[in-house]
């Protein structure tokens, strides 16, 4: 490799790390949650705050873990007198915000789980964000009436 393309390659490289550090030091996960499954069930729902403590808005695109086959974002919403969930691309945090993850409103389906999880439990949470960055998280495992 040529010198400048050295130089240029570690100046690209730098400005991932830089990017990443930015946002981890501007992006706070607190109350992560992950409720235990249902007897039967393989699915549960997760829960957290996202709080934004930079000058710019923050948007998770996505959440993956080694427990699950699949995680969505999703919201309840009122439609036509009930009640129902829909899936989200993102969410957006605002500068100087917070987002609440919870039930009833904003909160992780969690699809497929690979072994039958209890309260106690732990599990690794990996998240996404529009810039390419990614936040890691370790979740406890609640009993459904939390």
């Amino acid at each position: 490799m040529n010198k400048p393309s050295l130089t240029a390659a570690l100046s690209f490289f730098s400005a991932l790390v830089f990017s990443a550090s930015a946002l981890s030091a501007t992006v706070q996960l607190t109350d992560v949650k992950v409720r235990e499954l249902l007897p039967g069930r393989m699915m549960t729902a997760g829960y957290l705050t996202l709080e934004n403590t930079g000058k710019e808005a923050v948007v998770l695109t996505g959440v993956t873990s080694p427990a699950f086959a699949e995680i969505e974002l999703h919201e309840h919403v009122h439609q036509d007198g009930m009640m129902k969930m829909q899936q989200l691309q993102q969410v957006e945090v605002a500068a100087g915000q917070r987002v609440t993850f919870q039930p009833g409103g904003l909160h992780l389906m969690m699809f497929d789980a690979k072994s039958a999880l209890k309260a106690g439990d732990k599990v690794s949470l990996s998240f996404q964000f529009s810039d390419g960055s990614s936040a890691q998280q370790q979740a406890d495992v609640v009993a459904v009436t939390q």
